[in-house]
C-alpha cells in the first residue's frame, strides 16, 4: 500500500544516511547516494499524495487522461458507448413506474417522481476527475442507490454504539411507532379496539430478525408497511401463494424487497430519533463536501411521531416514488468515500469494521453484501471487472462503480443495464499499465 511504501522509504532514507556517515564513504559517492535517495523519497511522497487526494467542498481537481495513465482515445470511445447505450425507458419516471412496478398489487405511487435528464457520468482516478459527460450537477432520482445511503446511516449508528451488534435482533431496539394521521380521531367508535401503534418485530417470525438480516435482504419480514404488503413487491406469479406463503428462516433466503428495505429505514429512524437525512448530512455528506442540492424523500403516508416531533420515514429507493434525489458529482463523492474504506482525508467517516461487513458476501447470495453493495465475487457480477470491484446499483440504471485495484470510481446514469459490463470493459481497455 502507498502509505507503507512511503513509511518504509522514509525509514530506509534515515538508516542509509546514518550508514554513509559511519562508513566514511568518499564525498563523491556519498553525494550520488544522497541524491538517489532523495529522488526515491520524493517519488514515494508524490505517489502517496496522488493516491490519497480528496477534493474540497469548493474544488475538485482534474487530470488529463494522460496524467491519469489512461488512453484518451479509448476513454473517449468508452464514454461515447455509454451515451449511445442510454436507457430506453421513458424519461418521465412516473410513467415508467406505471409501466412496470405500478402494475403490481398495491403498486400505486406514494412518493415523488422527477423527469430524468440525459445520460450522464463521471470518471474519477486516484481521486481526480478525469472525464465527465452530461449534466453532472443535475439532481435526479437514483432509485436503489438510496439503499447504500440507508445502510450508511445504520453503519453510523453501529459505529456510535447506538446499535451494539448488527447480529443482534432489531426487536431489541424497536419501540412502538405512532403513525401520524391528521384526519384520525381517537373517539371513533369504529376504530375502538384496533391497534393504534405499529410494532415492526412482534410476530414470532419477525422477532428473530437481526440488523444483518435486514441489511442483507435475507430477513423475510412479514407484514404491511405504508400500505404495501411484503408479498406485493415483485409478487409470486401464483396469486394463491400471496396470503399463505412459506416463511423462510431469517438468513436462509435472499429476496430483494422494498417493503422490507423500508422496514429497515423505519427501524433506523427509531434508533436515531431524528430524520435520517439530517443524520446523513451531518456525519457524511457535509464531511465529504457534498453539495446542498441532494434530497432524501419518503412517502405521503410515511410520517410518524417520535418524541413529539412529526418526522417522515424515508424510503430506501424509488420503487413507489421517493428515495434519494442527487447529482452525479455528489454520487461520485460518496463512491470515493467507499473506495477509500470509509475514510475522508484523515477522518474515518465509516468504521473499517462496518465497511468490512458491508463488503462480506452474503452466504445465500455471494454477489451481495449489505444493501446496496453489489460485489463482484468470483467475477460473477461484472466479468470484465476485477473480483475486488463493487458497485452501488439503482434502477435506471444508476451505478456508482468502485474499483479499488485500479483506484477508479465511475458514476454512470441512465445506461442500459445489459451494457454496463461492456462499458467497464472499454474503460479497463483505456488503462495504461
Amino acid at each position: 500500500p502507498p502509505l507503507s511504501q512511503y513509511a518504509i522509504t522514509k525509514m530506509n532514507f534515515s538508516l542509509l544516511s546514518k550508514a554513509m556517515k559511519t562508513k566514511n564513504l568518499p564525498p563523491s559517492i556519498s553525494v550520488r547516494l544522497l541524491f538517489g535517495l532523495l529522488f526515491i523519497f520524493a517519488f514515494s511522497v508524490g505517489a502517496f499524495a496522488q493516491r490519497n487526494y480528496f477534493p474540497t467542498a469548493e474544488v475538485w481537481e482534474k487530470r488529463t487522461p494522460e496524467q491519469a495513465k489512461m488512453d484518451a482515445a479509448k476513454l473517449k470511445e468508452a464514454i461515447e458507448f455509454a451515451v449511445r447505450s442510454e436507457a430506453k425507458a421513458p424519461r418521465n419516471l412516473e410513467l415508467a413506474h406505471y409501466q412496470t412496478f405500478g402494475r403490481e398489487p398495491f403498486g400505486e405511487a406514494v412518493g415523488a417522481f422527477k423527469e430524468r435528464g440525459d445520460a450522464t457520468g463521471i470518471i474519477i482516478r486516484n481521486g481526480y476527475v478525469v472525464a465527465e459527460w452530461g449534466d453532472v450537477n443535475r439532481v435526479d432520482m437514483t432509485f436503489s442507490v438510496t439503499k447504500s445511503f440507508l445502510s450508511t446511516v445504520v453503519g453510523l449508528a453501529f459505529d456510535r454504539k447506538l446499535i451494539k451488534s448488527l447480529q443482534e435482533p432489531a426487536r431489541n431496539y424497536s419501540a412502538p411507532v405512532q403513525i401520524y394521521n391528521s384526519s384520525e380521531k381517537s373517539d371513533n367508535a369504529e376504530a375502538f379496539g384496533k391497534p393504534r401503534l405499529l410494532e415492526l418485530f412482534e410476530t414470532e417470525h419477525n422477532r428473530k430478525i437481526t440488523w444483518e438480516h435486514l441489511l442483507r435482504q435475507t430477513s423475510d419480514w412479514e407484514g404491511t408497511l405504508w400500505g404495501k404488503p411484503d408479498w406485493a413487491d415483485r409478487p409470486d406469479r401464483d396469486a394463491n401463494s400471496w396470503f399463505n406463503r412459506k416463511r423462510n428462516e431469517p438468513g436462509a433466503v435472499y429476496e430483494y424487497n422494498d417493503v422490507r428495505v423500508n422496514v429497515l429505514a423505519l427501524a433506523a429512524l427509531n434508533v436515531w430519533r431524528r430524520p435520517l437525512p439530517q443524520v446523513l448530512k451531518e456525519y457524511v455528506m457535509d464531511e465529504i463536501g457534498a453539495s446542498a442540492t441532494w434530497r432524501w424523500f419518503g412517502y405521503e403516508n410515511s410520517f410518524v411521531v417520535i418524541d413529539g416531533q412529526i418526522i417522515q420515514s424515508v424510503s430506501g429507493g424509488g420503487h413507489w416514488g421517493g428515495g434519494m434525489f442527487i447529482s452525479a458529482r455528489d454520487m461520485a463523492r460518496f463512491g470515493l468515500l467507499t473506495a477509500r474504506g470509509g475514510r475522508w482525508n484523515e477522518k474515518q467517516i465509516l468504521s473499517a469494521e462496518f465497511i468490512r461487513q458491508a463488503k462480506t458476501p452474503t452466504t445465500v447470495q455471494p454477489t451481495y453484501g449489505f444493501m446496496n453493495w453489489f460485489l463482484n465475487t468470483d467475477k460473477k457480477y461484472y466479468p470484465s471487472a476485477p473480483a475486488s470491484a463493487f458497485v452501488h446499483v439503482g434502477n435506471g440504471a444508476n451505478i456508482i462503480y468502485v474499483d479499488p485495484e485500479n483506484d477508479l470510481v465511475i458514476v454512470a446514469r441512465w445506461i442500459e443495464n445489459n451494457k454496463i459490463d461492456e462499458f467497464i470493459q472499454k474503460i479497463n481497455a483505456s488503462l495504461i499499465k
